[in-house]
């Protein structure tokens, strides 16, 4: 447990967050109390690429769900190779904040060299093979066989970095640590957060179900906790859809994450325009941000945001919807290309 002086620092980091003003926890209430509580009770601090959901609870709980059942609860996996996989499917997304977060944990689970390698993209040089195998395969080596018995959980931790990378692109800037922090001082902040950030005895695994209702589409590949998981998660990410998308936006998105076969969009965002031109004039704005978002969420800017005049509920709710379903499409990619119609439970 992260010392709570330590703690209430960490909150202040809830400033980093932009487009839209997450519950400060001191406000919070209801269902955002409770996912809080289990955050810092659960990772050692509420971090502030779960509590940028907060403006929508039922989107903050999914979020919950997904990272604490995949990444943080007790499983087949070690949490190291769940790190190592995080870590390096941000690394393939170029999520600088996010490889930085989960560098530093993963630098108190291996060693300090195996876990700079794999954050500075340099795979083949980690010397656990363990390790060294998971994150390959999150890399994008598909040749590489999961270990048995573990499949499930690490693609469950795969799905939820597609998600969250996503997320963070759009609200989170480049590094976890505020601004005011010295270039001289960064690499002892980063040590003193990976020692923060350890983990100890892996939670019991279910614990976040309670935050969500029951039902949704589970992936194929999940099981047991895993799928009650993500089908809740599932389910609450929907209804947010559902809630600010109109019908013809979640089709046109959805059409186009049917046809993608993981190629990156590149730098221009010229590739949006004629996409969401046939859409009526007031949903073009949120049709070009949930495109963006499932495709090419780094190139999300305060004027693709600030063009949706919604409240900061709405905001996350598209964003959301859209990087959950781009998420569920890269997993299934990922087993589309290694030939696997059924991943080994």
């Amino acid at each position: 447990m992260t010392p709570t002086p330590v703690r209430l620092a960490l909150r202040r980091t809830l400033k980093q967050v932009r487009h839209v003003r997450p519950v400060h926890p001191r406000a919070a209430t209801g269902l955002v109390r409770a996912v809080y509580r289990q955050v810092e009770r659960d990772f050692g601090m509420l971090a502030p690429p779960t509590a940028l959901h907060s403006p929508s609870p039922e989107v903050l709980a999914a979020a919950w769900t997904i990272l604490r059942e995949s990444l943080i609860a007790g499983g087949r996996a070690s949490r190291a190779a769940k790190e190592a996989v995080a870590s390096a499917v941000s690394v393939r997304n170029a999520c600088p904040y996010c490889v930085e977060v989960h560098g530093a944990t993963m630098a108190g689970l291996v060693s300090t060299e195996d876990a700079a390698a794999i954050t500075g993209d340099h795979i083949g040089s980690v010397t656990d093979p363990e390790i060294r195998a998971v994150a390959a395969w999150a890399r994008g080596d598909d040749s590489v066989e999961l270990p048995a018995g573990q499949a499930a959980e690490l693609l469950a931790v795969a799905f939820t970095f597609e998600y969250l990378n996503r997320m963070v692109h759009v609200f989170l800037g480049p590094s976890p640590l505020p601004p005011e922090v010295p270039e001289s001082a960064a690499k002892f902040v980063r040590g003193m957060l990976g020692k923060f950030l350890r983990p100890g005895t892996p939670p019991t695994p279910g614990a976040a179900l309670e935050l969500l209702p029951p039902g949704g589409n589970a992936p194929q590949w999940a099981n047991g906790v895993l799928a009650d998981a993500f089908g809740r998660a599932s389910l609450a990410f929907e209804a947010a859809g559902a809630r600010v998308l109109s019908p013809a936006v979640r089709e046109l998105v959805e059409n186009r994450l049917r046809e993608w076969t993981g190629e990156p969009r590149g730098l221009s965002r010229a590739w949006v325009e004629p996409l969401v031109e046939a859409l009526p004039e007031p949903e073009k704005a949120s049709g070009r941000l949930a495109l963006l978002v499932a495709f090419s969420a780094f190139q999300v800017d305060e004027s693709i945001v600030d063009a949706i005049d919604r409240d900061d509920s709405a905001i996350v709710e598209i964003t959301s919807w859209a990087a959950f379903s781009a998420a569920r499409r890269a997993v299934e990619l990922r087993l589309v290309k290694a030939g696997k119609e059924k991943t080994p439970r």
